[in-house]
């Protein structure tokens, strides 16, 4: 372990462990995804022309992706014009992200990093996206009033995360389907450990998300709750398409910053 990596909160230390050991498992989809200029979201793949997460107009603005992994999205973003940036914690996913830059010559920035906190300037960007990454993976104490500082004023941020319904509903162990019961407490939801996973994941409950992100200027534009349409698919056991067909299984937070 390097000197830098020692000064790490130690769930940033366990999280770049967690993903340099199964980043191999996530390359497939990554190019996958790099190969189509339509952008699917979350783990049902569904389309941007339904869900309307990204601005209208990117065309020569500044945008981060946090916690970009094989920086598919960061692709997607930069083919509508954008200026983008990726930052992620994990060597293993970055040099799967550069190896399908070299192969659809087509490159930007990619920073080894927490995105909790960014060697950037204030005010940098116009528009902080995370499908996942920093939303799930970051404290969002922290990576929250990060992003607040790299936006400008105006600037947007939508991010992608398990529903909180689906969280309280799923069992301990990922090889098990989620339940229609409530399994979990929801007050006091923040580090949450899974018995079969070196990671360490992060969840709040509504509440707790409208309030850090009024308290660091946020202006809360809208959450989304993805359902998959019938027939959808997906490679998380752990998830029916019954169950998301009547309960959130995913959901998306849009805020702007308001100075």
């Amino acid at each position: 372990m390097t000197q830098d990596e020692q000064q790490l909160p130690e769930y940033v230390r366990r999280n770049r462990a967690h993903w340099d050991s199964i980043a191999d498992q996530y390359a497939g989809h990554g190019a996958e995804s790099w190969a189509t200029n339509e952008p699917r979201w979350g783990i049902w793949g569904i389309p941007e022309a339904e869900l309307h997460l990204l601005p209208d107009d990117l065309d020569g603005r500044d945008v981060i992706e946090l916690g970009c992994g094989t920086a598919y999205v960061g692709a997607w973003l930069a083919r509508r014009g954008a200026r983008v940036t990726g930052i992620d914690n994990s060597p293993a996913q970055l040099d799967t992200a550069r190896r399908l830059q070299d192969e659809h010559d087509l490159h930007f920035p990619l920073m080894l990093g927490n995105a909790e906190e960014v060697p950037l300037p204030d005010e940098s960007f116009d528009f902080a996206i995370s499908e996942y990454g920093a939303a799930l993976w970051a404290d969002p104490y922290r990576w929250v009033p990060e992003a607040a500082r790299l936006l400008r004023p105006g600037g947007e941020l939508t991010f992608l995360t398990n529903g909180m319904l689906c969280i309280l509903c799923v069992p301990e162990l990922e090889t098990e389907p989620v339940t229609n019961r409530l399994l979990r407490p929801y007050f006091g939801m923040h580090r949450n450990e899974w018995p079969d996973s070196d990671g360490i994941e992060f969840h709040l409950g509504y509440g707790d998300w409208i309030r850090l992100l009024r308290a660091n200027d946020f202006e809360v534009l809208d959450l989304v709750e993805l359902r998959p349409p019938p027939g959808a698919i997906t490679n998380y056991e752990w998830m029916t398409l019954e169950w998301a067909r009547k309960w959130p299984s995913e959901e998306v937070w849009k805020a702007r910053k308001r100075r």
